[in-house]
């Protein structure tokens, strides 16, 4: 699989880069960056996310840097996982007189320490890919890994990192201060004391229950009773103290669940909030499901609620899952908007700054791009008996052998007359004794 996403990618990068261009310049020192993120969740889990940047078309060097700890075993047994790759021309100069093609990789995993670490959320490189980090890459400029150390409710003295970071850089991420421990693989003095690097993070006592509320949350459920109609309903907070923003909010629902569209209701603070923007595209049985597109006007410290019945169709026997009991998923409803910051935000330069600032988006210094996802759905469906045709088909089986058995019996069976021997000398002095004794003879 991996030889097959290279031989594509190199040909994505000779079709973008034209004849004779791939692998015919040398590795510059310059060439590449690579990046690790470790980033622990409320859960318990832990998200570590790779990125690797280069300039250059050719192979470069495998089994050194931060590849080494891109084991296969360790990363598809792991709760998430993302791949992306991004390609997109950048000027070698001010003049832009030359271009070159920059290739970024990304690679999202999230690792259940907790449950894996029996009840514990301490982690380490070694738990997670089963590997340490030994040396960076030859040809990379710029080989850091970064732990978020941010404290949780301020309290410092929660987290400790092991071994001791060189330096700590602190960034504005999503509206919150975080700090972040820098280990840098081409540090001459990171190698010194131990021949391999081994990040461990452990929590002095229990982390705090209470975490702190995003800006903007949302949640979705489905309420009614019985199994024709049911209601969606979508809760969307706005947290922030002063300001209002809009939000974009895309539903998609199968179309199995018909939708009444003027059923549709928006309540915020106990009053109608009409959409600015809305667009509805009607689902086609088994072609298309519903489409349906608002753009919401959030006022500050406010519950927005949005709510929609639907009627549950009946679908075809041969249209059910294996566990028709278990019910239906409800992809999610996914939010987009420029959530206004609390805390101001610098503009910082994209070459000098970490390479996972690109995962955190702002349009300026006042406000950043979030894209979140409600819960999933599970809807029960009107489900038939399917023990009947099972009953229906032993049933039909069991006739049939019955009638079949005794017709085939009757005209197959051959019929022959005997005739009732009279029986030898034993029988006739048997008789005779029977007589005697008062016996019915044989």
């Amino acid at each position: 699989m991996a030889a097959a996403a290279a031989a594509l990618l190199l040909l994505l990068l000779a079709a973008a880069a034209g004849p004779g261009r791939v692998g015919a310049g040398r590795a510059r020192r310059d060439a590449l960056r690579e990046e690790l993120l470790l980033s622990p969740l409320p859960a318990g889990d832990v998200a570590a996310t790779f990125q690797f940047r280069t300039r250059w078309d050719a192979d470069l060097p495998r089994g050194a840097g931060l590849a080494v700890l891109l084991k296969a075993e360790r990363l598809f047994h792991s709760s998430y996982h993302s791949q992306a790759v991004h390609i997109r021309p950048i000027c070698r100069d001010a003049s832009c007189l030359a271009v070159s093609w920059e290739l970024r990789q990304t690679l999202t995993v999230v690792f259940d320490t907790f449950s894996s670490g029996q009840g514990k959320k301490d982690w380490s490189l070694f738990k997670m890919f089963s590997r340490t980090l030994t040396d960076a890459c030859p040809l990379a400029s710029q080989s850091k890994v970064y732990v978020d150390i941010s404290p949780k409710n301020k309290e410092k003295e929660l987290l400790e990192v092991t071994p001791a970071p060189a330096s700590v850089y602190e960034a504005i991420v999503q509206g919150d201060k975080r700090t972040y421990a820098v280990y840098d693989l081409l540090s001459p003095s990171l190698f010194n004391t131990s021949r391999s690097l081994n990040v461990q993070l452990k929590w002095k006592r229990p982390q705090d229950t209470e975490l702190p509320t995003p800006v903007l949350h949302a949640q979705r459920y489905v309420s009614g009773y019985g199994l024709q109609t049911g209601e969606i309903s979508t809760l969307i907070y706005n947290t922030h103290p002063y300001r209002a923003f809009p939000v974009m909010l895309l539903e998609t629902v199968p179309w199995y669940l018909r939708l009444y569209v003027h059923t549709l209701t928006i309540i915020t603070k106990g009053k109608e909030n009409k959409p600015s923007y809305i667009h509805y595209q009607p689902a086609q049985d088994r072609r298309r499901p519903h489409l349906l597109e608002m753009l919401i006007q959030l006022p500050a410290n406010s519950v927005t609620k949005i709510t929609i019945q639907f009627e549950r169709a009946l679908l075809k026997w041969t249209e059910y899952t294996p566990d028709p009991n278990h019910g239906f998923y409800v992809s999610s409803s996914v939010l987009s908007a420029l959530v206004p910051s609390v805390i101001a935000m610098k503009d910082v330069d994209v070459e000098q700054s970490p390479l996972f600032t690109s995962l955190f988006p702002s349009s300026d210094g006042s406000s950043y791009f979030v894209r979140l996802y409600t819960e999933p759905l599970l809807v029960n469906l009107p489900t038939p008996d399917f023990s009947m045709p099972y009953n229906v088909i032993c049933l039909t089986c069991t006739v049939v052998a019955v009638c079949y058995g005794s017709f085939y019996n009757l005209l197959t069976r051959t019929f022959h007359v005997e005739e009732p021997s009279r029986g030898g000398l034993a029988k006739r002095l048997a008789n005779i004794i029977r007589k005697f004794r008062g016996v019915p003879p044989l």
